[in-house]
């Protein structure tokens, strides 16, 4: 597939089965972040791939209780894929994905963000070149800032010099792959 096709057939995943991601599938997205660009090439983000089922449905408790429902843009995301947004009564914000990669960047580094959501970006489109599912999700900083989040970073071995920036969520879909949302006009311009 063609990088621009794959772009638009990825999807964000909130549904899936408990098969877990093989090792061999894991690695290789694991090394698409690591190629992922980064501020003044500097490759500061780590990553940390959770396979624990317990623990990333503690973590996933502590994510949806993150959520901070007067700071939303939309109420809606999606009927076939639902959100937390979408349907409060869900407890998890990995959506029972059997794989959570959690990626670190420096604290206080102006760039932390932007570095780890490129190589999010580039783990999601790995992932669905693999024939797996995804969905990148926020909150990590809110989730890891909880004691319970601060044991399970100890525990990790991340440095309290790391801050959690993002997740992406990954595993094999739980149902139909849904079909692309139309795209909103007047989103581009160009300028000569």
């Amino acid at each position: 597939m063609e990088l621009l096709e794959l772009m638009k057939y990825r999807r964000s995943i909130r549904r899936y089965t408990e098969r877990q991601v093989p090792e061999e599938a894991l690695l290789k997205v694991l090394e698409a972040g690591a190629y992922a660009p980064s501020a003044g090439g500097g490759q500061r983000t780590r990553f940390v791939a959770c396979q624990n089922r317990t623990l990333n449905e503690a973590l996933g408790k502590l994510n949806a209780a993150c959520l901070d429902r007067s700071r939303l843009a939309g109420t809606f995301v999606s009927k076939e894929q639902p959100s937390i947004i979408d349907d409060p009564s869900i407890r998890s914000g990995f959506y029972g994905a059997p794989t959570v990669i959690t990626i670190f960047g420096p604290k206080h580094f102006l760039y932390a963000g932007a570095d780890a959501f490129c190589a999010a970006e580039n783990m999601v489109l790995e992932t669905t070149a693999l024939g797996l599912s995804s969905c990148l999700l926020a909150r990590a900083a809110e989730t890891f800032s909880t004691p319970e989040g601060e044991a399970i970073r100890r525990q990790w071995e991340i440095p309290d010099t790391m801050e959690a920036q993002c997740f992406v969520i990954l595993g094999y879909i739980d149902g139909e792959y849904p079909a692309s949302k139309p795209r909103k006009a007047g989103r581009y311009q160009i300028v000569r």
